[in-house]
């Protein structure tokens, strides 16, 4: 609940309207899981997750079909999104657009990173695999 509240909080199209989260317990969550990844908001429009990678590792990941956006919160890192390669550090943002190749390395230390994905990731799986990226009609 936000700031302590007990009362139910309404909902907005099947969605809390509101819900807070404090980092260090997504930390403790994602450390729980034993995963690179972990997912802490998902409604139909958008996604929200931490992406941890250690220092010297290797990001695992391959093009989504949403669109998203990184916000590192810690650590030092390189970014290909494309062919375009960029410095990433605490507070850098990088919006990465679906379907584009895209990897972390050269990781110097641990990145921490918010990841929003817009709309929630793999809603537009089905489609890729219909065909129809990002529900275009069909041919």
């Amino acid at each position: 609940m936000y700031a302590g509240r007990a009362e139910a909080v309404p909902t907005v199209l099947g969605s809390p309207a509101v819900d807070a989260f404090e980092a260090t317990d997504v930390l403790r969550e994602l450390d729980a899981s034993g995963r690179l990844y972990h997912e802490f908001i998902r409604t139909h429009d958008l996604s929200v997750g931490l992406y941890r990678l250690a220092a010297g590792g290797s990001d695992p990941q391959s093009p989504h079909t949403e669109d998203e956006v990184y916000h590192v919160i810690s650590g030092r890192a390189t970014i290909t999104v494309g062919d375009e390669e960029r410095a990433v550090t605490a507070g850098s943002i990088v919006f990465v657009g679906a379907d584009v190749p895209h990897r972390f390395h050269d990781i110097q230390e641990e990145l921490v990173v918010l990841v929003i994905f817009g709309p929630a990731e793999y809603t537009h799986r089905v489609d890729h695999q219909r065909g129809q990226p990002h529900g275009a009609a069909p041919a």
